[in-house]
């Protein structure tokens, strides 16, 4: 491991006795969950609960001319069937812009369509019944009288004027125009010796998560409070919206999650047969359920990567990189999804291009337009494979035109270690990043020269191998500053409350959430070595809006950046508070006293005092023998926000060796590399297992996942069977090293690492895979690389 400058600044905290920083430790979940005693929605029974299912558009625009339930309604087991202008008595509408995206905007979208529909999928009609089984029969019963609409797919001529205007009162369908131009542009591709320019394609695709999106909601109408049951990564967000909409005070409404199998993204949004199953819940006075089926899942979790972004690059002789420009189009489906908004991708992409480099010349427009598809939002690592796949490959291709090698042309052009603080040309301000010593890592880790002499001794030999290279940033730890500033009602702020219990042991409440990535063993780590109580005395608490402070949740790789040094400041005053009290029992002063194995000891010599279980007994129920005038606290909360740098960014670099068969089209990927710099490095394996989990999302956006419509809108592989995920046995090895450059904003200094793996993992695949191509003379720049893409290039299709 490379350790960068600043790390030294944070051991007086995080260098105790028996640390668990920086170690490998179970997950204290771990046992719950492998013995089957998980609790998902899906799972989840109450009484007098019902199901409901949502009849959902076969066009992708229609307008609704007529409903008839009544058949569906005389149905044994059959409470209701609920119409969108039913259900809009119950909740209002929403629109998804954010104010500092300048120009954003998007139609009011209902819970329940009301007379139009704008996508294949959309909800026409709620059947709730008195189990799932008889919910769906009912639903087949109810006829809708559609009149079909043309409908606009493809992005590329929905600007067109002669194209159908979806939502008329907007007056066209472009939803977000950005121009960003820094330093003189035209005059840096004018003193390039070379200028190459291509296009870059990406699939549209998905999340598949283990469990799909669920919800229970359930209105007490005797105590006026709504309890929403719901597999989410913002707990606190829900609660905020579903009070705003359905007319009640957030106090009315409690969000719940329990475990969630994955999200990725997928779940940190609020969708529309969501917000139904509140209102319903609220309509009709009992608990409802929605659980939703696969099928539902393609066509109604948000979608993202759906881009076509021409780009260009200047390059001198030397190697000098003088220049990006690029111009990216994406489709977002009908509506601005709310309340992130489906500009954010966009609007990353247009700020990550060529964000590990060191020129100036930058421009960029990016056009966010509306289509008649499902809606695309925030996915894994928002922006940055686009952003990542279009710069590298574009680094490659200049590289290629002037005659450098790969590593050399980086090497070259990558920002030095010592050059922070600094920013980039669209503004972005970086603290501490290790661009170089990431690459001289990677190159040491994968034996570049080596397999540069195996892939030109297996050429002769008709074998065609690749290497390919992707240097990263990575946006973490947001502040206001990503959707606060916007008006979005969306915490960048994370809280801990920790207490000493009556028996010693530590319970900890935290606002960040679970969803597979480890954040319950973070915190524990966290408080167990800031406390000096072993890992078996914490207990984390979190997901539940009633019993943790208020917080933003998971997402955008914030949770061990923000919620751990929360959960840090939190342990130290409750640490304090703790010797201040044995230092009064013991006659001592708090300086000379410390905490450990689960005792406080003398500070010098570590002999043990008094166990903490002792100390918990006298303040609890002794207290009338503690000296006058003390009065013990043994519980503390603590907030945390970044404030200085609007994100924590993380950077690192990925190559993957692959074989091509020019005879097939298939891509044989053996082996892949990341070096990382997530900052201070709070469990190994979490974080190991987190960028080997990206990194294989990555792996399947450039190899497999698509989400194919044809013309009339239709999503033509909406199952597990059509749509295609990678598995173990496509998996290569993946070996992960780290440098280490904390952040100073924070004591804990740690950063996010959730989205590095996915970020740059597909652009290491297709600059592999051009690598590989090379001696055919042909380029690839359209992912996913199924066999036909490359037949296609190869001219054997």
């Amino acid at each position: 491991m490379i350790v960068a400058r600043g790390q030294a600044e944070r051991l007086s905290v995080l260098d105790r006795p028996n640390s668990y920083i920086g170690k490998t430790v179970p997950r204290p979940n771990l046992d719950r969950l492998m013995q089957g005693r998980g609790l998902y929605v899906s799972d989840m029974e109450l009484p007098r609960i019902a199901h409901v299912v949502f009849l959902r558009s076969p066009h992708a625009h229609a307008k609704i001319m007529a409903i008839d339930a009544s058949a569906a309604k005389r149905m044994p087991g059959v409470i209701a069937v609920i119409t969108g202008r039913e259900l809009a008595a119950v909740i209002t509408p929403w629109v998804g812009v954010l104010s500092h995206l300048k120009g954003l905007k998007s139609a009011p979208q209902y819970a329940i369509a009301i007379d139009r529909v704008c996508w294949q999928g959309e909800a026409v009609a709620a059947v709730v019944a008195t189990s799932r089984a008889l919910a769906e029969d009912a639903a087949e019963q109810v006829s809708v009288d559609y009149e079909e609409l043309e409908a606009v797919t493809d992005m590329r001529v929905a600007l067109d004027p002669k194209t159908p205007v979806i939502h008329p009162a907007l007056g066209d369908n472009l939803a977000f125009e950005r121009v960003h131009d820094t330093g003189n542009v035209d005059q840096a591709f004018a003193a390039a010796d070379e200028v190459v320019e291509a296009e870059f394609v990406f699939g549209r695709h998905t999340g598949v998560t283990l469990e799909p999106r669920a919800v229970v909601a359930d209105w007490n109408s005797a105590e006026g409070r709504l309890t929403i049951y719901q597999g989410t990564q913002a707990p606190h967000m829900v609660q905020n919206i579903a009070a705003l909409h359905l007319g009640l005070r957030e106090q009315q409404v409690r969000v719940v999650c329990k475990d969630v199998g994955g999200s990725f993204g997928i779940k940190v949004h609020i969708y529309a047969d969501e917000m139904a199953t509140y209102a319903l819940s609220k309509l009709l006075r009992r608990p409802i359920k929605f659980v939703a089926d696969r099928v539902e899942s393609f066509n109604t979790d948000i979608h993202a990567r759906d881009h076509r972004c021409k780009g260009r690059i200047g390059v001198r002789r030397d190697g000098a990189i003088t220049a990006f420009e690029i111009d990216d189009l994406t489709g977002i489906g009908p509506y601005s999804m709310y309340p992130r908004t489906s500009a954010i991708e966009a609007n990353q992409v247009v700020n990550l291009v060529g964000g590990p480099y060191t020129t100036k010349s930058y421009r960029a427009r990016a056009r966010v337009v509306f289509q008649n598809k499902n809606v695309m939002c925030q996915y894994r690592a928002v922006g940055h494979p686009i952003a990542c796949a279009v710069t590298e490959g574009l680094v490659d291709l200049a590289a290629i035109r002037i005659g450098l090698d790969a590593v050399e042309i980086r090497r070259r052009n990558l920002i030095a270690d010592d050059a922070y603080p600094c920013a980039s040309p669209t503004g972005l301000r970086f603290e501490q990043l290790s661009h170089q010593a990431c690459l001289t890592k990677l190159a040491e880790m994968m034996d570049y020269a080596g397999l540069r002499a195996e892939q030109a001794s297996l050429r002769r030999k008709n074998i065609y191998r690749g290497i390919g290279l992707a240097s990263f940033i990575e946006v973490t730890n947001p502040s206001a500053a990503f959707y606060g500033v916007g008006g979005a009602r969306i915490s960048s702020q994370d809280g801990v409350a920790a207490r000493l219990d009556a028996q010693g042991s530590v319970i900890c409440h935290t606002s960040i959430t679970e969803q597979g990535q480890g954040s319950e063993a973070a915190a524990a780590q966290i408080v167990a070595t800031v406390l000096g109580v072993s890992m078996e005395r914490v207990r984390v608490i979190l997901g539940d809006t009633e019993n943790t402070p208020y917080g933003g949740g998971t997402w955008a790789s914030r949770g061990a950046g923000i919620g751990g040094e929360a959960a840090l400041q939190a342990a130290k005053v409750l640490r304090k508070n703790i010797l201040d009290v044995a230092a009064a029992i013991l006659q001592s002063n708090p300086a000379e006293l410390d905490i450990a194995d689960n005792a406080v000891v003398n500070a010098g010599d570590r002999e043990p005092r008094i166990e903490l279980s002792e100390l918990a007994r006298i303040v609890y129920f002794r207290p009338d023998t503690l000296p006058p005038g003390i009065q013990p606290e043994l519980m503390a909360t603590r907030h945390f926000v970044p404030r200085e740098f609007p994100f924590a960014f993380t950077n690192g670099v990925q190559a993957s060796w692959l074989e091509v068969d020019p005879e097939t089209g298939f891509i044989r990927l053996l082996k892949h590399w990341v070096v990382e710099d997530c900052g201070t490095i709070i469990n190994p394996q979490l974080v190991d297992e987190q960028i080997r989990g990206g990194v294989v999302q990555g792996l399947g956006a450039a190899l497999f996942e698509k989400c194919v419509y044809d013309e009339r809108g239709q999503l033509t592989n909406a199952n597990m069977a059509d749509y295609l995920v990678p598995m173990a046995g496509e998996m290569p090895d993946i070996d992960v090293g780290h440098a280490v450059s904390p952040t100073r904003e924070s004591e804990l200094g740690a950063k996010g690492a959730g989205e590095a793996g996915t970020a740059g993992a597909a652009a290491a695949v297709i600059n592999a895979v051009n690598d590989a191509l090379r001696p055919f003379g042909t380029l690839v720049t359209e992912i996913p690389l199924t066999p036909q893409v490359i037949l296609a290039a190869l001219g054997r299709l």
